[in-house]
C-alpha cells in the first residue's frame, strides 16, 4: 500500500490543478518578460552612458580647437605689440589645453598623434622665455599644431563611432539571444499547456469511458479507479455507487420476474390443465353453452400465458441478447406464424394473401417469428372483420423487406411517435374480451434491433396499416456476395 511519503503529490481539488497550470504556465513567460525587461534596461543604459560620453568627447575636442586657435592668436598678437599680458593668456589657455588633452587622452590611449602633440606642447611652453626674433621665428610651429589638433578630433570622432558601432552589434546579439529564449520558452510553456491540458482531460475521459461502461453493462472489475482532483475522484465513486444500486435494482427486478412467471405460470398451468379435462369429458357430457364459456377461459388463459412470455421476452431483449443468424426461407417461417393464428383468423373471417416462396435470407428464427406472431395478432386484434390481411416479402440488393398489411381502422397520427414504445397503448382499442399489454410491437421493434434491422409503420395506399420489417445482409455474407460480383464483372471483361 502506498504510503503517505512515498504517494506523489497531486493537487487535492480541480482549483488547485487549474490554478497550479496557470501558475506553471505562466512562469517561463514571466522569465521571458523578466529577462527581456533586463536587456532593455541594460541597453537603454549603455545607450545613455554612451550618448553622455559622446558628448562630453566631442565638447572636449571642439574645445581644444578653439584653445589651438587662441594659443596661435595671442601669440601673433604678442610678437607685434610685444604686451606682457598677451603672453599670460598664452600660458593660461596653454595649461587649459594640457588639462583638456588629458581628459581627452584617457579616451585615444598613447597613440602616436598623442605623442607627436606632447612634443609639440613642449615647444610651445619654451617660446615665451625665447628672444623676440626667435619666437617670431617658432611662430610657424603653430599651423602643424593645428592640424595635429585637427586629428585629435577626427580620432575623437572614430572612437565614437565606434562605440556606437559596438552598441549596435550588442543589441544585435541581444535580440537572437532574446528570440531564442523567446523560443524555447514559450515551447516550454506549450508542453506545459497540453501536459495540464492532459492531466484535467484524462479523468474526464476516464468518467466518460466509466458513464459509458455503466450504460453498455460492462463488468465493473476491469475499470480502473479515476485519478486526479478530488472531486472527480468524488465523482467517480458517485459513479461506482450507482452502478452497484443499478445492479441491485436489476438484480431484483430480475427475481421479481423470475418470482412472478413461475407465480402466475403454476395456477395458470392449473386452470388450463382443469379446462382441458372438462372439455375432454372427464367430469361428464357438458352443454354447448357450457363449452363455449369453457373455450372462452382456455382463450384466455392461453393469452394470458403469451402475456406473461411476451413480458420476459421484453425483459431479455432490454439487456442486447446477441442473435444467431442462420440462412432459411423466409416463406417457411411466415406460413408457420400464420397456421399458428389459423383458427383466430378463420373467426375473425379474414381473407390472408401471402407472398410465394422461396426466399432464401440469413435470419434469426426466434426474432422474426416474434416479431411476425406480434404483427399478425395486431392484425387480428384491431383489423376489420371479414378484412384483408395481407404479407409481402421482396429481397433487396443487400436488405429484406418484409411487410404485414390489415384493413381496418388506421392509426392515429397521435400514436404513430410512440407506437413502439413498451406499454403505450393508442387510441384504438382492441376488439374481444382480452385486453393486451402494449409490449407487443416493443419487443418486435427490439427483436429487429437485434438483428441490425428496423421496424416501422409506412404509408399503405389500399390497406389501412402497414407494418415494414427491414432486414440488412449480415456482414460476412455481404462481403461474400461483393466477391463474387467482382469476380463475375471481372470475367465479363475478360
Amino acid at each position: 500500500m502506498t504510503t503517505r511519503l512515498t504517494r506523489p503529490w497531486r493537487p487535492r481539488s480541480l482549483f488547485q490543478l487549474v490554478l497550479l497550470a496557470f501558475v506553471v504556465v505562466m512562469l517561463p513567460l514571466g522569465v521571458l518578460m523578466f529577462q527581456a525587461g533586463q536587456v532593455l534596461s541594460e541597453l537603454s543604459r549603455l545607450a545613455d552612458v554612451s550618448a553622455r560620453q559622446a558628448v562630453e568627447e566631442t565638447r572636449r575636442a571642439r574645445t581644444l580647437g578653439a584653445l589651438a586657435l587662441e594659443l596661435e592668436r595671442s601669440a601673433r598678437q604678442y610678437a607685434v605689440v610685444e604686451q606682457e599680458s598677451l603672453l599670460e593668456i598664452y600660458a593660461e589657455r596653454l595649461e587649459e589645453y594640457r588639462a583638456v588633452l588629458a581628459q581627452q587622452q584617457e579616451l585615444l590611449g598613447e597613440e602616436r598623434d598623442m605623442a607627436v602633440l606632447e612634443r609639440q606642447l613642449e615647444a610651445l611652453e619654451r617660446l615665451p622665455a625665447l628672444p623676440i626674433e626667435v619666437f617670431r621665428e617658432q611662430l610657424a610651429v603653430f599651423p602643424a599644431f593645428a592640424e595635429r589638433t585637427d586629428v585629435i578630433r577626427r580620432d575623437t570622432n572614430r572612437q565614437i563611432d565606434s562605440r556606437i558601432e559596438a552598441i549596435r552589434e550588442r543589441a544585435e546579439t541581444v535580440q537572437v539571444r532574446l528570440w531564442l529564449q523567446t523560443a524555447a520558452l514559450v515551447s516550454a510553456s506549450l508542453v506545459l499547456m497540453l501536459l495540464f491540458s492532459w492531466l484535467i482531460i484524462r479523468p474526464v475521459r476516464q468518467l466518460e469511458r466509466r458513464i459509458l461502461g455503466i450504460g453498455s453493462g460492462a463488468p465493473r472489475d476491469a475499470v480502473k479507479p479515476v485519478q486526479g482532483p478530488a472531486e472527480l475522484v468524488q465523482l467517480d465513486e458517485r459513479l461506482d455507487w450507482l452502478a452497484s444500486r443499478l445492479d441491485e435494482l436489476e438484480a431484483e427486478k430480475q427475481q421479481f420476474l423470475r418470482h412472478m412467471s413461475h407465480e402466475l405460470k403454476t395456477p395458470l398451468a392449473s386452470v388450463r390443465e382443469g379446462s382441458a379435462l372438462l372439455a375432454d369429458g372427464v367430469a361428464g357430457e357438458l352443454t354447448p353453452r357450457q363449452l363455449e364459456v369453457l373455450e372462452i377461459i382456455d382463450a384466455s388463459g392461453a393469452e394470458l400465458q403469451r402475456l406473461i412470455e411476451q413480458l420476459l421476452d421484453y425483459n431479455l431483449l432490454q439487456h442486447g441478447r446477441q442473435v444467431p443468424a442462420e440462412r432459411m426461407d423466409v416463406a417457411v417461417v411466415v406460413r408457420e406464424v400464420l397456421a399458428k393464428h389459423r383458427l383466430a383468423l378463420a373467426s375473425k373471417g379474414m381473407a390472408v394473401n401471402c407472398f410465394d416462396g422461396p426466399l432464401e435470407w440469413s435470419l434469426d428464427r426466434t426474432a422474426t417469428v416474434r416479431i411476425l406472431d406480434n404483427l399478425v395478432s395486431n392484425a387480428i386484434a384491431y383489423g376489420a372483420d371479414g378484412g384483408e390481411l395481407e404479407i409481402r416479402a421482396r429481397r433487396r440488393r443487400n436488405r429484406l423487406e418484409l411487410e404485414v398489411a390489415n384493413s381496418g381502422e388506421p392509426i392515429a397520427e397521435a400514436d404513430r411517435p410512440r407506437l413502439f414504445e413498451a406499454f403505450y397503448q393508442g387510441r384504438v382499442r382492441r376488439k374481444g374480451p382480452l385486453k393486451g399489454s402494449g409490449i407487443g410491437l416493443s419487443v418486435a421493434a427490439d427483436c429487429a434491433r437485434l438483428q441490425c434491422g428496423r421496424l416501422e409503420l409506412v404509408a399503405e395506399t389500399r390497406l389501412a396499416v402497414c407494418f415494414r420489417l427491414t432486414l440488412p445482409m449480415p456482414t460476412a455474407e455481404l462481403s461474400h456476395s461483393r466477391m463474387l460480383a467482382l469476380e463475375e464483372g471481372h470475367h465479363a471483361r475478360n
